[in-house]
């Protein structure tokens, strides 16, 4: 049989297409996914490190702040690159999810969280989590001398003996907490008093250091930046011990970090997969054996033993939904904080 050239030309482009189309299905599946990561980067390089080796998934991660990528993830919509946002604290998710991008998460990676640790919609879920404390000049001060709640570094006799970084998402976290807790005029009259009594740091470490320095006799800041440093040389906290403020106080508030799955990822299977691996046991097992001592959040999990037990905490109950970024920065900037 003959063939024109024309035909031959065809069924060559046929054949070509046929030998490329897997390749580009292949390209598809190794692709991997984009990680938004506002978590400390040591601690999600763990989790990609693990993931990758089990799955043999490739993980990209694009490193920033909580409300960077917040901002960043509404601002490019359905377009975004990213598959994963993983955060340091849960306003950042509550900001995103009510702009409706993030897909529900699985069922079973649900499951493997207690309650207090998930979005009430399920559309995001916890990964770790950390606790308020004060952070004090145990050179200076004795227990006796310690607030028994975060309400009482208004006091004027605080003035010019503690300290924060309120600039910082972790801090504004806390501020989130206390306006659930105690409404928007307590935690005006709060931000007010803490505009004359308390100095600014850049960083929670930052802070920490300011009083192993005797710059201050103490500061609100999370736990783990204790431990980290005691883990190491100690030399920026040797002479700092932590106050839990405990009895369901503001102060006692326990902040969840959280990841979720966009909506627009291309990656949805992956992704969730991700998510899954991260709170399930090998994921919070980083947590526990790992340097970032951070609290484990998985059902049944246990967090690193040099912690205080979770359940010792007494930390108040707050549906992390209702953390409200936005109110909290505009009351800051009133304050004159931001």
């Amino acid at each position: 049989m003959a063939f024109s050239f024309s035909h031959l030309t065809s069924m060559l482009a046929l054949a070509a297409g046929l030998a490329v189309a897997p390749m580009i299905a292949n390209a598809a599946e190794s692709e991997g996914i984009v990680v938004y990561n506002a978590q400390h980067e040591t601690l999600t390089q763990a989790w990609a490190d693990g993931f990758t080796k089990e799955t043999g998934i490739k993980v990209t991660i694009r490193n920033g702040s909580d409300m960077q990528f917040a901002n960043q993830i509404i601002q490019e919509g359905a377009a975004s690159p990213a598959d994963v946002y993983l955060t340091e604290n849960s306003p950042g998710m509550t900001l995103v999810d009510s702009n409706k991008l993030f897909a529900p998460v699985d069922a079973a990676t649900l499951a493997q969280v207690p309650e207090t640790f998930k979005s009430a919609d399920g559309n995001w879920v916890g990964v770790a989590a950390r606790s308020t404390v004060f952070a004090y000049d145990k050179t200076k001060l004795k227990e006796a001398d310690l607030p028994k709640s975060l309400l009482d570094l208004a006091d004027p006799k605080w003035k010019g003996r503690w300290g924060a970084s309120p600039a910082g998402a972790d801090f504004q976290a806390i501020v989130s907490a206390l306006l659930e807790l105690k409404g928007e005029d307590a935690t005006r009259s709060w931000l007010k008093a803490m505009k004359t009594n308390a100095s600014f740091y850049k960083g929670n470490s930052v802070a920490m250091k300011a009083v192993n320095a005797g710059e201050i006799e103490g500061a609100v800041i999370y736990h783990y930046y204790w431990f980290g440093d005691q883990a190491k040389t100690g030399e920026n906290s040797k002479n700092v011990l932590l106050h839990y403020f405990k009895n369901q106080d503001p102060g006692a508030f326990v902040s969840i970090s959280g990841g979720a799955v966009l909506a627009s990822s291309q990656h949805q299977k992956e992704a969730q997969a991700f998510l899954k691996w991260i709170t399930g046991k090998s994921g919070q097992a980083v947590l526990r054996d790992g340097d970032s001592y951070e609290y484990a959040v998985g059902t049944g999990d246990a967090s690193n033993p040099k912690l205080v037990p979770i359940k010792d905490l007494q930390a108040p109950k707050v549906e992390p939904s209702k953390l409200n970024s936005k109110k909290v920065t505009d009351l800051m900037t009133e304050a004159g904080l931001i």
